[in-house]
């Protein structure tokens, strides 16, 4: 482990004290790698106040959700896309829709995100992956003006839904994506296609969520 890795680990114990991250190369994605909660971390009930330290705090960097996955898959099946572009990924988490779109070509990927850890686990999973990002901790402070944004699993908290017309003003191009929201409907997007992921380390979620729509600016 690397002394970003360590740091991220120390994090999460301070939460889930058994927990450990490990480097796992991702479903279908033999190039891509990330630290991520080991998979073998104990399914057993929480205390209330392990709980309580979770919902006060949330890893989600500590797993590549389904939409982020398929993102990367994504990109990895349309590298034209973001090829020679400045990118924006929007809500990174682990990074991994920024690291496969530099895997793919862009000129430069920013990573960004509210949570320090969440950017802290993209530093780190870059250096995994040999790749190079630029971070940023607030989308508003970004003033220039991208040729793609990319945003996965964002949408299903619905106080984030006024983000997509902001995304339109930033970038050029947008691609949503998102296994949350079965009836997304917004003027200004159309859905292009939708592609089967699974969270990994894998949650056991409901079918309904491994299915993963993808929304274009039009």
């Amino acid at each position: 482990m690397t002394s970003l890795s360590q740091q991220l680990e120390r994090s999460l114990q301070r939460t889930l004290p058994s927990a450990t991250l490990t480097a796992q190369t991702l479903p279908e994605l033999t190039n891509l790698s990330l630290y991520l909660l080991n998979p073998d971390y104990p399914r057993t009930p929480m205390s209330s106040d392990a709980m309580q330290a979770i919902w006060q705090e949330p890893a989600y960097w500590i797993f590549c959700w389904a939409s982020g996955l398929a993102m990367a898959k994504w990109l990895r099946q349309h590298p034209d896309y973001v090829r020679g572009k400045r990118v924006l990924d929007f809500g990174s988490g682990s990074g991994v829709v920024a690291i496969a779109a530099k895997q793919a070509g862009a000129a430069e990927v920013v990573a960004c995100d509210i949570d320090p850890l969440a950017l802290l686990s993209c530093q780190a999973n870059a250096e995994l992956n040999n790749v190079t990002l630029s971070y940023s901790a607030d989308f508003y402070q970004l003033n220039e003006q991208f040729d793609v944004l990319l945003a996965a699993d964002v949408l299903y908290d619905l106080s984030n839904r006024h983000f997509l017309d902001e995304f339109l003003q930033r970038a050029k191009q947008v691609l949503v994506a998102d296994s949350r929201v079965k009836n997304f409907q917004h003027p200004h997007y159309r859905k292009l296609a939708e592609q089967a992921a699974t969270t990994w380390p894998d949650l056991d979620e409901f079918d309904e969520f491994r299915v993963v729509r993808f929304y274009g600016s039009c």
